[in-house]
């Protein structure tokens, strides 16, 4: 467990599961009609994979600056997510 996590292979863990997770939502969505669309599964998952990349870059990744780049894109994707619901919610 130690290897996993100081490798920086445990976020890479973590991708695959975001992924798996967009697969299964979108393909729940092309076979029932029901469920999430494609920017609202990106909009669910972004901040995710860039705190994934930001633990990545933080463990095992090629420079610091990495790092912080990484974290600001979690906010952002986050933010964009947030407005997203916000403005459904005012719509109703």
């Amino acid at each position: 467990m130690e290897a996993l996590i100081q490798s920086g292979r445990v976020a890479d863990l973590v991708l695959f599961c975001l992924a798996a997770e967009a697969v299964l939502l979108l393909t729940r969505r092309r076979l029932t009609g029901r469920g999430p669309g494609v920017a609202d599964v990106a909009a669910i998952i972004l901040p995710g994979v860039f705190l994934a990349l930001a633990l990545r870059f933080a463990l095992a990744g090629p420079a610091w600056p990495w790092v912080p780049v990484a974290l600001a894109g979690a906010l952002a994707a986050h933010l964009y997510d947030l407005g997203r619901r916000l403005r459904r919610d005012h719509s109703r």
